[in-house]
């Protein structure tokens, strides 16, 4: 795939951006603490939390519908992931005063304002999953690697002089 010109612009823009970003966390020693991509983006960044946002965008949910609606999530879970995105500020929790009491999750405005950028980065997963795969395929099995022991795959040796 060939890039315009444009595009060029603003691959080096975001290049220039991430470089000088990490450079100030670089100068923070990466504490941990401190680190936006180490200290928010881990939660963002498990499966869990993004499919979560993603049903919690359609309209607010139960603990059982999203049981249902999120596939292969045991409730320990998603107990914890709804507790981590509830203690982040991206998710609100409403208890109505029923018998048993009911409650019901939903995004908190902060939870709203992350649907930009995960709607881009769920395109773009999208679009470069065949990509991915190929380049899994060609890594895992074919051009350059060996089969390993026990399924394992290992780099082939590179000769001398080749």
């Amino acid at each position: 795939m060939t890039r315009s010109p444009a595009d060029n612009l603003t691959v080096a823009a975001h290049r220039a951006t991430l470089t000088d970003r990490y450079a100030a966390w670089r100068e923070l020693g990466f504490d941990a603490s401190r680190c936006p991509v180490r200290n928010v983006l881990d939660h963002l960044g498990s499966k869990w939390s993004t499919l979560l946002l993603i049903a919690l965008a359609e309209k607010p949910m139960r603990f059982n519908a999203l049981l249902r609606d999120v596939p292969d999530i045991s409730k320990r879970m998603l107990t914890q992931t709804l507790r981590d995105l509830e203690r982040d500020g991206l998710v609100s929790r409403q208890v109505f005063p029923t018998k048993p009491p009911s409650v019901e999750y939903r995004l908190s405005p902060m939870g709203e304002s992350v649907l930009g950028p995960l709607t881009a980065l769920v395109g773009w997963a999208e679009q470069h999953f065949p990509d991915i795969e190929k380049a899994r395929v060609r890594f895992d099995g074919g051009e350059g690697a060996v089969a390993a022991p026990e399924g394992r795959v290992a780099l082939a040796p590179v000769l001398a002089g080749s």
